[in-house]
């Protein structure tokens, strides 16, 4: 799937492209899909740095935007990141807000069930990836050794990461075993403290996220090692 970063000559193109997703699927669905996605939406168009992929907003200001009070904004915001949607890139500080990231890919691949709405130049344009314009010979990833299986969280969680980004699991997620799974929590092994540390840091959003679509009772994670 293609989601180029939306910058430069073709920037407003692509823009259009995510927001016409967005807009389409929220009205495929039921008065609480469309009113989250508004929210989004307005997050987006009025605050969102495209280039360097910042949200900087504080939860007073979300709540004046959406006319709402802060405890909607919590749980919104909350229900967000569990999606994997958004992700906090720096935490909030005493004189200065909180700032987010989107993950724009995942954004996609959710909408990607109403592209065929919007026609299908778009589903093409989205479907398609193009040519690398570099000489660079890209990594191969080696086929995920497993098949999803409904018995088996676990196994379906990595399933879910490969095809989300196969590099990205062949260096990080594939190193981990799930040791325990219980009350919402669930505490993953590592082999190193350093990746214990860094997954935690970097990608428990998107481990979270992968979950939530296998089992929406798992609201935490902990990670530790065997060293």
């Amino acid at each position: 799937m293609q989601v180029a970063k939306p910058v430069g000559r073709n920037a407003p193109a692509i823009k259009y492209d995510i927001l016409s997703a967005l807009t389409v699927h929220a009205l495929s669905g039921d008065k609480h899909r469309q009113r989250s996605i508004l929210r989004i939406i307005a997050l987006i168009t009025t605050r969102y740095n495209w280039r360097n992929n910042e949200l900087s907003i504080g939860r007073e200001e979300i709540a004046r935007l959406w006319s709402v009070n802060e405890r909607t904004v919590k749980r919104e915001m909350a229900k967000l990141r569990s999606m994997g949607w958004i992700a906090v890139k720096r935490a909030a500080a005493r004189g200065r807000v909180a700032v987010y990231e989107l993950d724009l890919k995942q954004v996609m691949l959710d909408t990607s069930d109403i592209w065929p709405t919007i026609g299908s130049d778009f589903q093409a344009r989205m479907s398609d990836d193009p040519e690398p314009d570099t000489n660079i010979v890209p990594f191969k990833v080696n086929p995920a050794p497993f098949e999803p299986s409904d018995e088996e969280v676990w196994t379906q969680v990595q399933a879910i990461l490969h095809g989300r980004d196969p590099e990205l699991w062949a260096s990080w997620f594939q190193h981990l075993t799930e040791a325990e799974r219980a009350g919402g929590v669930v505490t993953l092994m590592a082999p190193s403290r350093f990746m214990a540390d860094y997954i935690a840091q970097k990608w428990s959003a998107r481990l979270l996220a992968a979950y939530g679509r296998v089992d929406p009772s798992v609201r935490r994670l902990r990670f530790e090692t065997a060293e």
